[in-house]
C-alpha cells in the first residue's frame, strides 16, 4: 500500500466506499464512486452500484439507502473494482478515514481478484482536519462539511459523499496554507509532517505519531 500523505495537491482522486457493515471479515462493498480533479477543479466523475451477492442488512440501508432491489443488476465487485481502479490510475487518492476503512476494503479485494495492493499514496483528510482545525469537537464529513458551509445533501451515497470530501479538501489547503494560531500549537511528527498525540504505552505517556502504522515514530513526553 502506499504512504499517507500530509500534504495539499491540485491533481488527485477523492473516493468513498458504502458497504453491507463495518467488519472487513463480514462486509462486503455495495457502492464505489471517486471524483477525479486537476489543479483543484473537478474534471470526471466515477459512480456504480456493486451487487455483494449478500442481503443487504437493514441497518445498511437505513443509513446509506442502497437496497437489494437496487443492486440486483449491478456488477459484481471484481468487473466494479476494475472499473475503479482504471479510473485511479496513479493518482494520489483522497478520502475520509480511507486509512481505516475504504482502503482496508479496496485491498483486500484487489488481493483477492488481482494479487495485489493498490500503491497509489494517499490524504486522509479526517487526520488532516484534526491538525488543522483542533478546537472542532467532530471531525465527521458532515460535520466538517456543515462547518464550512458545503451542502449536505444526500450524504452517505458515495458520490454525494465524495463531492463533499472534494470541497472539504480544497478547504483544508486552504487552512494549512494560512494555518490558525491553534494549528500552529500542534505538535507535529518530525519524520512525516503528521500530528504527534500522547498515547497511554507499557512504560507511561509518549508522544506518537498520528500516521500510525505507516510512520512508528514516537518521543517520550
Amino acid at each position: 500500500m502506499g504512504k499517507r500523505l500530509n500534504i495539499y495537491v491540485p491533481d488527485y482522486v477523492v473516493f468513498d466506499l458504502e458497504t453491507t457493515g463495518l467488519s472487513i471479515k463480514k462486509a462486503e462493498i455495495i457502492e464505489i464512486a471517486a471524483v477525479k480533479v486537476k489543479g483543484g477543479k473537478v474534471v470526471d466523475e466515477f459512480s456504480t452500484l456493486v451487487n455483494p451477492e449478500i442481503h443487504i442488512p437493514r441497518q445498511a440501508s437505513l443509513v446509506n439507502g442502497i437496497t437489494d432491489e437496487m443492486v440486483a443488476d449491478a456488477p459484481m465487485i471484481e468487473e466494479a473494482l476494475k472499473a475503479f481502479l482504471e479510473f485511479a490510475g496513479d493518482a494520489i487518492l483522497v478520502g475520509h478515514n480511507i486509512q481505516n476503512f475504504d482502503l482496508n476494503f479496496i485491498n483486500r479485494d484487489a488481493r483477492h481478484y488481482f494479487a495485489r495492493e493498490v500503491e497509489n499514496d494517499y490524504v486522509d483528510t479526517v487526520p488532516m482536519s484534526v491538525m488543522y482545525l483542533p478546537k472542532l469537537s467532530s471531525h465527521t464529513l458532515q460535520d466538517l462539511a456543515a462547518y464550512y458551509g458545503i451542502d449536505t445533501a444526500g450524504a452517505h451515497r458515495a458520490l454525494n459523499d465524495c463531492r463533499m470530501n472534494q470541497q472539504l479538501f480544497e478547504r483544508l489547503g486552504k487552512e494549512m496554507r494560512d494555518p490558525s494560531a491553534d494549528a500552529k500549537g500542534i505538535k507535529k511528527c518530525p519524520k512525516c509532517g503528521n500530528a504527534m498525540k500522547l498515547r497511554n504505552g507499557r512504560f507511561g505517556i509518549f508522544w506518537g505519531c498520528t500516521g500510525y502504522p505507516g510512520c512508528r515514530y514516537t518521543e517520550n513526553k
